[in-house]
């Protein structure tokens, strides 16, 4: 195969979405283990932005992105399981995923099944992997469980929302305003509860009929992991795996002791899918739910490649809803 000329976003220093600049690559024939992808839809996640700002330090140059999904041009040497013309994606194989042609270790990459096409498999597969981790592992949601899912109007939330509720939870979602509240009503939680009100743990109690939470899931930190611990059932778990609103502010142990005997974990989906193998049982699991209907791309708005710096300036205005899709 002769050298293909990929474009890809770069960053050289850390900023506002200006300093992502469009670059030409030469790829030659992917190494041992390796795979060249034509890519077909590239995922926006909200580490993009603080991976670009320089909030998570890394090493410049770098590349952006985490996820995506595309076609096999050609495999290299040692490559098991992969031929070109198969659909594939991948989570994390490393940043980079802004391109519309990349070579990544054949051991990150996942078969896409017929029931899935490739914007669903690109919007959802991070977002999607968190939330399987999260419900199947964290904790293993249970018909009759009481969850509460914050900020359930974000791209994680309204999937928790949904497959939980599909697993047989009772779920209530938090939300910030009316409209957020809809959203993740229409999301599929019974109840939707405005977390900008200082009585929201009242009203979450309400809305359950006074029974406490088996699990709540966490992802907004700073101003709502107290009140989440008074939410709780005894014995019943947090789970902080974000940090929207700041880091959740530091407490004794005993407190666990006092609001119930809970259990806390801060888990992250990367380390959940660092083996090969369990990478890909946990997504076929969310291809799964997805080709059932459990979960759903929705996908708030698509950018040309060379647009990240739109998408990007929309994802921080707050302009969009749901899935945030680069084009290449």
């Amino acid at each position: 195969m002769s050298t293909l000329t990929a474009k890809r976003i770069v960053l050289r220093e850390f900023g506002l979405p200006e300093v992502m600049q469009v670059e030409t690559e030469n790829l030659g024939e992917p190494g041992s283990g390796h795979v060249l992808l034509r890519q077909s839809a590239i995922g926006f996640n909200y580490i993009d932005v603080y991976q670009r700002k320089g909030v998570y330090p890394l090493p410049s140059p770098t590349g952006l992105g985490h996820e995506a999904a595309g076609i096999v041009l050609a495999v290299g040497p040692d490559v098991a399981g992969f031929k070109p013309g198969d659909r594939v994606a991948y989570m994390n194989a490393g940043l980079g995923a802004y391109a519309d042609h990349r070579i990544v270790p054949a051991e990150k990459l996942v078969a896409i099944p017929a029931a899935v096409n490739d914007e669903q498999a690109a919007a959802l597969l991070f977002k999607g992997l968190t939330a399987q981790y999260l419900l199947r592992k964290t904790h293993r949601v249970q018909p009759g469980d009481v969850v509460l899912v914050h900020a359930a109007a974000g791209g994680v939330g309204q999937i928790l929302c949904r497959w939980a509720k599909a697993l047989g939870a009772f779920v209530v979602g938090t939300a910030g305003g009316a409209e957020k509240c809809a959203i993740a009503s229409a999301a599929g939680a019974d109840a939707a509860v405005d977390y900008s009100q200082a009585d929201w743990p009242e009203a979450f109690l309400a809305a359950t009929g006074g029974r406490k939470a088996r699990v709540v899931y966490d992802s907004v930190g700073r101003d709502t992991f107290l009140k989440s611990l008074d939410c709780t059932a005894p014995f019943g778990l947090v789970a902080i795996y974000g940090a929207a609103s700041g880091p959740a502010p530091a407490i004794e142990p005993e407190l666990l002791n006092k609001k119930g005997c809970l259990f806390l974990t801060r888990p992250s989906v990367f380390p959940h899918n660092a083996d090969p193998a369990v990478f890909r049982a946990n997504a076929a699991e969310l291809f799964d739910a997805i080709a059932a209907g459990h979960v759903q791309a929705a996908i708030g708005a698509r950018f040309a490649l060379a647009e990240a710096t739109a998408a990007h300036r929309a994802a921080e205005a707050r302009a969009t809803t749901g899935a945030i899709l680069l084009i290449p």
